[in-house]
C-alpha cells in the first residue's frame, strides 16, 4: 500500500515550479522501475523523507555536515517505515525537537505531501525526496551529539535567502502573508 499511495500522492502534486514538475516526472518514472525504492541499499536511486519545520519563530534549518548547505531535516527511510514517518523521525533525531505534523492527517493517517524534489544525495546516490510540513513549536533545537550542531530558527525571509535552491520554492510558497 505504501508504494501505491506514494506514487498516487506524487503524481497528484501540483508543481510549484519547473524544478518540481521535473522532479515529479523523474520520481514517478523511478517508482515504476525500481524494485524497492524505499531501500537505500537496493539502488543508488531511492526515496527519502524530509520535514519542512515551521513554528512561531519561523523556519527551522540545519547546516548539513557533509554538504555544508542549509537544508530541511530529513534522510533515509528505515526498513518498514513510510516516507512520512521517516520525515517525522529524522526531524526529531536531527533537531531534538518534539515535532508533529502541522496539518490534518487523512483517513489513513497520512499527512499531505507538500513538495517533491529530486537531487544528488552524495556518494553517487539520487534522492527522490518527499517533504511534509511539521510544527516544531517554539523551543530551542537541541541536536544530539553526532548530528549537525548548526540548527536554528530563522525568520522566513532569512531562511529563504540562505536555503538551498531545492528548498527555496516551498518556503516561498509557505511564507505567511505580511499584514
Amino acid at each position: 500500500m505504501t508504494l501505491a499511495r506514494l506514487r498516487s500522492d506524487v503524481a497528484a502534486r501540483q508543481p510549484l515550479d519547473d524544478r518540481e514538475r521535473s522532479a515529479i516526472d523523474q520520481f514517478v518514472a523511478a517508482l515504476d522501475v525500481l524494485d524497492d525504492p524505499l531501500d537505500q541499499e537496493a539502488d543508488p536511486i531511492h526515496v527519502t523523507g524530509s520535514a519542512i519545520v515551521i513554528g512561531p519563530r519561523g523556519v527551522l534549518l540545519l547546516k548539513h555536515k557533509r554538504l555544508g548547505l542549509w537544508l530541511q531535516p530529513g534522510g533515509h527511510i528505515d526498513a518498514g517505515e513510510t516516507p512520512w514517518a521517516a520525515a517525522l523521525r529524522e526531524a526529531q533525531e536531527e533537531t531534538g525537537l518534539d515535532v508533529r505534523f502541522a496539518g490534518p492527517l487523512d483517513e489513513d493517517g497520512v499527512p499531505e505531501l507538500i513538495h517533491v524534489d529530486v537531487h544528488a544525495g552524495g556518494r553517487g546516490h539520487t534522492h527522490l525526496d518527499t517533504r511534509y510540513l511539521l510544527d516544531g513549536g517554539s523551543a530551542d533545537p537541541t541536536p544530539p551529539a553526532g548530528e549537525s550542531q548548526d540548527v536554528a530558527w530563522f525568520e522566513w525571509d532569512a531562511a529563504i535567502a540562505m536555503a538551498d535552491d531545492g528548498v527555496k520554492t516551498i518556503l516561498e510558497h509557505l511564507k505567511p502573508a505580511q499584514p
